[in-house]
């Protein structure tokens, strides 16, 4: 009877114990870029078109969540984006840096990020034979079509506020794809950016410091595009 007391009582302690506290996602990833800083952005699968995108700071050697948005993604989801191909509306995975924040509307109070400030002469080339593809130009260079390009203030609302992930920025590959923001959500998914509704972008711009070196790691909760492999 002692013996059935004693086991009762150790697993009674056993149930009424705290659950261990749960890994932050930073902490389970391969890579984060080095910085103290990053933003998640993750879906469910590589078919989803909705997820959650959340900024992180480390503190002290921890992870720590500064903050959280519901997310949308591309109309055909995501796809790796060392694979990517242009025009399939999916969101390209992986890790990236954050060349700079852009804009119609003036950038939020506390921005410290690089902000350029649209004007009616800006586009963000995506033509494959242009020199100037997969880059912001003021006046449409003669070797950028319009119909491959995005005339950056006929998004009034997507574009009011916007960071841009360094997606096949650094070194373009032509036809991996071009325009990949973290920018304000429209109507619906998008054709391959990640968006969020504009209070959360307007957070997200005040709060982002380039001199922590920040990073956005874009993926799903598991399987081959999981943002832990990145």
């Amino acid at each position: 009877m002692r013996t059935l007391l004693v086991l009762g009582a150790a697993l009674l302690s056993l149930a009424s114990a705290p659950a261990p506290p749960e890994v932050p996602l930073p902490a389970r990833m391969a890579d984060t870029g080095g910085g103290s800083q990053l933003v998640t952005a993750v879906a469910a699968d590589a078919s989803a078109t909705t997820g959650t995108v959340t900024w992180w700071d480390r503190r002290g050697g921890r992870w720590v969540r500064a903050g959280s948005a519901p997310a949308r993604f591309g109309a055909n989801g995501l796809a790796d984006g060392a694979t990517r191909r242009q025009g399939t509306k999916t969101t390209p995975t992986g890790l990236y840096d954050l060349p700079y924040a852009f804009g119609i509307r003036p950038a939020p109070a506390g921005t410290r990020f690089r902000y350029v400030r649209a004007t009616r002469d800006s586009w963000w080339c995506q033509d494959n034979d242009s020199r100037a593809y997969n880059r912001w130009v003021e006046g449409l260079p003669a070797d950028c079509r319009a119909a491959e390009a995005e005339h950056i203030v006929a998004y009034g609302t997507q574009y009011a506020h916007a960071l841009v992930i360094g997606f096949n920025y650094a070194r373009p590959v032509r036809g991996r794809g071009a325009g990949i923001f973290l920018h304000v959500n429209g109507r619906g998914a998008t054709a391959g950016c990640v968006s969020v509704p504009a209070d959360a972008m307007r957070a997200i711009l005040a709060w982002v410091d380039p001199a922590r070196r920040p990073h956005i790691a874009v993926g799903t909760r598991r399987g081959p595009t999981a943002v832990t492999r990145y």
